[in-house]
């Protein structure tokens, strides 16, 4: 059977523009068993879960559960689970965890989580809470089996071969996660702290984004957009890139997003700021890719959006508009 994420491929669907919106991501371990709406149908409290959604709502935070690849069995026993906390905009780029003990005793439990300030979290301000994340950077790859069946058939091997492949102290980097949208990109791919997302995602291409993002550099082959910034930025902002052969993560920001076209929703204009002072303003337009195809397995045939970039101007310093 055609699966969704065969039809995009086949049909060479393009990936800029599509990634999750978020400036902020909450990333919960939890193992077992994830249910389409894994924050209320996993093992985790639903109560909590829904809570967390309410809390989240309109904050700029995303909340997601996360676990290690492989085999993950829940015994339903009192355990310690890493909580991750990231913000991802250029220049304030940063990662905070703490573990929680989920069942409340022995060490700080759920409530820790509810108490936070989503409004700050999303605006990037932690406030000094848990303890800063020095490490290498952290890939989470989309294995949700019940969100999309592509994601677990070609996400967790993908996970699997990451941990094999990357060696010593790789299962502290590569995570599974729920669902970071765009199934039919799988394998996809989120990686923090500057979170970037990537589709059709291979081993080989994976190491060679972390190892780039390691020296604060990013890869735009296969990338789908950072979540910092609504889908016409992220567009706007791979083109930019790619015009100027820009790699450097933090060296691009989105600074403004206005509606062009008289429709809602169909065009808009985004200025972008260089840190060395240049800026430009590119039009982007919201098509529908042709023709039909499942944006999820099961689904019946659609056209789903994509994100144009149409005129890039330079309209300070040298580079030439085109």
């Amino acid at each position: 059977m055609r699966t969704c994420a065969s039809a995009s491929r086949e049909l060479a669907e393009p990936l800029a523009g599509t990634a999750a919106t978020a400036r902020t991501w909450l990333l919960i371990e939890q193992p077992g068993p994830w249910g389409a709406k894994a924050l209320t149908s996993s093992h985790l409290d639903p109560a909590l879960g829904r809570a967390l959604e309410t809390a989240a709502d309109g904050s700029g935070v995303r909340v997601a559960l996360i676990r290690r690849p492989g085999r993950h069995p829940d015994g339903h026993e009192p355990v310690r689970r890493r909580v991750l906390l990231a913000h991802t905009a250029p220049g304030n780029s940063w990662i905070r965890t703490t573990v929680l003990t989920m069942d409340g005793t022995g060490g700080p439990g759920p409530s820790a989580l509810l108490g936070l300030d989503f409004t700050a979290l999303g605006a990037g301000e932690h406030g000094d809470i848990w303890d800063p994340y020095l490490g290498a950077p952290l890939a989470f790859v989309c294995t949700n089996a019940k969100r999309d069946r592509c994601c677990a058939l070609l996400g967790r091997p993908l996970a699997a071969e990451l941990v094999a492949g990357l060696g010593p102290g790789s299962e502290h980097r590569i995570w599974e996660i729920t669902h970071i949208g765009g199934h039919r990109f799988a394998p996809t791919l989120l990686v923090l702290p500057h979170g970037y997302a990537y589709g059709r995602a291979t081993a080989h291409a994976t190491k060679d984004v972390l190892e780039a993002i390691g020296d604060g550099r990013i890869v735009t082959h296969g990338c789908r957009g950072r979540s910092t910034w609504d889908r016409a930025g992220q567009a706007a902002d791979l083109a930019v890139r790619e015009m100027i052969g820009e790699w450097r993560a933090d060296a691009v920001d989105v600074i403004a997003t206005r509606p062009r076209t008289a429709a809602p929703g169909t065009g808009w204009t985004v200025t972008l700021a260089h840190h060395d002072g240049r800026v430009w303003e590119a039009d982007v337009d919201r098509g529908e890719a042709e023709p039909p195809r499942p944006e999820s397995c099961g689904a019946e045939a659609g056209t789903p959006a994509r994100m144009d970039t149409v005129a890039l101007r330079n309209i300070t310093g040298t580079d030439n508009a085109v």
